[in-house]
């Protein structure tokens, strides 16, 4: 298999996976059986171009990264944030100011997935550190929205909100409706714990 197939096949994850709403909107799989043939097939390609000098680093970044999420989704948050501090050091040794901040959120999401939560909110307060100190807002909406859920649960709903309206303010100059949704259910869901 290739590279390229491979990304193909894993474009088809998002089918199997879910925000529970019992459970702080974390995400999960309603296929865990499917997502960890997923995660065997990413380890299998992975351990094939380990080794191999000429692969793209940046093809090792996405394949960390991704085994990451799938991890972190599969309940496996310890090999989780392995992956994602692969992902984080090689950002900050190349430099990709934009794939540290991708990093530190997605590497903040698998510790508050391990439920160390006062460490995920510290990788997501550093990320929109980041993103002022390199003017890279890309995904300053996704910093905002991760935050807030991380102060959801650690029970700081103004907090929270705060962060949502700054995520929802964000999108929406965005225009991405599937991003402004996400917010809005997020806003929704703090309101919900509110009353």
């Amino acid at each position: 298999m290739d590279f390229k197939k491979l990304r193909e096949d894993l474009s088809s994850i998002t089918d199997i996976i879910y925000f529970d709403s019992n459970q702080y909107l974390r995400e999960k799989s309603s296929n865990l059986s499917k997502l960890k043939q997923f995660i065997i097939k990413t380890e299998v390609f992975l351990e094939q171009i380990k080794e191999d000098a000429l692969i793209n680093k940046e093809e090792k970044y996405f394949l960390y990264g991704t085994l990451g999420n799938l991890y972190r989704i599969y309940g496996e948050p310890k090999i989780s944030i392995n992956y994602l501090e692969l992902n984080l050091k090689y950002a900050i040794e190349e430099k990709l100011y934009k794939k540290e901040i991708i990093s530190l959120i997605r590497l903040g999401e698998a510790l508050k997935y391990d439920n160390k939560l006062e460490e995920a909110l510290e990788k997501f307060n550093l990320a929109l550190v980041r993103c002022e100190e390199t003017d890279e807002n890309s995904h300053l909406d996704f910093a905002f929205q991760h935050k807030g859920k991380c102060l959801l649960e650690l029970n700081r709903l103004e907090d929270a909100m705060n962060c949502f309206q700054s995520a929802l303010e964000l999108r929406k100059s965005k225009g991405n409706s599937s991003l402004i949704y996400s917010t809005e259910q997020a806003i929704e869901f703090a309101q919900n714990i509110q009353n």
